[in-house]
């Protein structure tokens, strides 16, 4: 309902979804800042608003008919560098801190989240299918906002170390799990094709030989003179 209201508030003004993707980037930039700051739930609370314009930019590019190709591979190529700007905040925060173990979730993270779409925009710009995986886009985002929003509670434990770990193996358990979904489609493929080359090669020796079968047809026709 409130995307509805959104979209036709500035689907006759002047801002494109183009705009709204470019600020959504913006925003997302500031989020960062703020959690490399050690502003965490402040900066959780901007990125869950900069997640907004993830849904924002698609309805008002589809309720003004500005859907083209451009918009959306600038989209996709926003989403990684927010991805890269949220966990760069991430990795400063806790190079600030003086810890060892987290950096190195928070680049298994970001190498996870970067392959997790590679191997989707590879895949079907070679003609398949690539919708599998337990992490898309959408379900990192949460899981990286919520950690962030929790963070500051009193706990024994850091829930921004928690989703970081989830993100670590999520991510590069998707990529394997789009690579093996890949993988089964070309060898449906490859069955298909060796099936229907045998089909060609065994054509002559299913069909009669022309000779044959013309000295058939002058027999045929002489029996019935």
């Amino acid at each position: 309902m409130f995307t509805q209201k959104f979209v036709g508030t500035f689907r006759d003004s002047a801002i494109t979804p183009n705009m709204l993707t470019l600020f959504g980037l913006a925003i997302t930039t500031l989020g960062a800042g703020l959690v490399a700051i050690g502003q965490v739930f402040l900066g959780g609370c901007v990125l869950l608003f900069a997640g907004l314009f993830d849904i924002f930019d698609g309805a008002l590019a589809r309720a003004s008919g500005k859907v083209y190709r451009y918009g959306a591979f600038l989209d996709s190529t926003v989403d990684r560098y927010s991805e890269g700007v949220v966990y760069l905040g991430i990795l400063v925060y806790f190079l600030a801190h003086h810890l060892t173990l987290e950096p190195i979730l928070v680049l298994t993270a970001l190498a996870g989240s970067f392959l997790v779409s590679y191997v989707r925009a590879r895949a079907q710009s070679l003609g398949f299918r690539c919708e599998a995986g337990i992490l898309a886009r959408p379900e990192r985002v949460v899981i990286i906002v919520a950690g962030l929003l929790l963070e500051p509670l009193p706990t024994s434990w850091s829930t921004l170390t928690i989703a970081l770990w989830i993100l670590a193996i999520g991510t590069n358990v998707t990529a394997v799990q789009r690579v093996w979904e890949v993988w089964r489609q070309n060898r449906a493929e490859l069955r298909e094709q060796r099936a229907q080359q045998a089909f060609i090669a065994d054509e002559p020796r299913r069909s009669p030989q022309p000779v044959r079968a013309a000295m058939r047809r002058f027999f045929e026709t002489w029996g019935k003179t």
